[in-house]
């Protein structure tokens, strides 16, 4: 098995100065296999934002595979937008756009979604989905293959009406790779809502990805009256997950909603685990049983 903790949407620049130092002991006290972190790691892409997210960052167990969001190009600076757009975030974060981690059980590639030509929405481009299929080709079938971009390749419900979100741009071609690349996993942010279906039943052959949406980890900019959260994962197979979403409620980072998700030949399936201990929290939308 392997443990994956996914943060997302940290917001620096916009961020809960409280949370930041029991995030970072509860996660060290996981001790999970790799961190993800989904993008948006500032407000405004500035220096000192980036800066403050780097000290974050290293307080934080390793591998770590971090992909940027929308927030970190610069939104005022026009020059830097249209041709520095990651400059500061490859200047303190990392210059590998494509990170990629690979061991006996998990392989993991994240994606850039953000760009500078729209404001919050994401793009995929060809040389990408190439790249995903590229880089899973030769992964034994046996390992967990998991896809990491900042905006979801699918249309996620985001308000209170379930109304759904954009998907990605190139968003078919999107869906085509990531099932010819065999992802099983898919891992987002970006609506800062916490979320977790399976691919195929929002989209029609998305090659059986269970697609999981983490909500902001430390931002003050809160959705629906979501508190604060990041998720857990406990990677068993690549037919056998559990998630669980873990809560800020207002002094520490407790345990909410926990769901094992099985793969058969109907699809994902949720069974909603018990826990006496559990603390009222964000609550996980289960994958409608077939």
């Amino acid at each position: 098995m392997r443990t994956l903790v996914h943060l997302s949407d940290l917001h620096f620049g916009r961020t809960d100065a409280a949370i930041l130092r029991p995030l970072a002991a509860r996660v060290a006290a996981i001790g999970p296999d790799v961190v993800v972190v989904s993008g948006d790691l500032t407000q405004r892409a500035r220096i000192a934002e980036f800066r403050q997210a780097r000290a974050f960052l290293d307080r934080l167990p390793t591998p770590q595979i971090v992909v940027p969001g929308n927030h970190d190009v610069p939104l005022y600076n026009v020059f830097k937008r249209f041709f520095e757009p990651l400059d500061n975030y490859k200047r303190y974060i990392t210059d590998d756009l494509t990170p990629f981690y690979s061991d006996e059980e998990v392989a993991v590639l994240g994606i850039n979604t953000a760009r500078s030509l729209t404001i919050k929405d994401g793009r995929i481009n060809h040389d990408q989905m190439d790249m995903i299929r590229k880089r899973f080709a030769p992964v034994p079938p046996e390992k967990t293959r998991i896809l990491v971009t900042h905006h979801p390749l699918f249309a996620m419900p985001i308000g209170k009406g379930g109304e759904l979100s954009e998907a990605v741009g190139r968003h078919d071609d999107a869906v085509e790779a990531a099932a010819e690349a065999g992802i099983h996993i898919a891992l987002a942010g970006h609506f800062h809502r916490t979320y977790a279906e399976a691919a195929q039943k929002m989209v029609a052959d998305a090659g059986g990805a269970l697609v999981i949406q983490a909500g902001t980890a430390t931002s003050t900019r809160l959705r629906n009256a979501e508190p604060q959260s990041f998720n857990w994962l406990h990677v068993h197979r690549n037919d056998r997950i559990e998630l669980q979403v873990i809560v800020w409620d207002g002094a520490s980072f407790q345990r909410g909603h926990h769901v094992e998700y099985s793969r058969d030949a109907a699809g994902w399936q949720a069974h909603e685990l018990d826990d006496p201990s559990a603390r009222p929290g964000v609550r996980v939308a289960q994958a409608a049983r077939a």
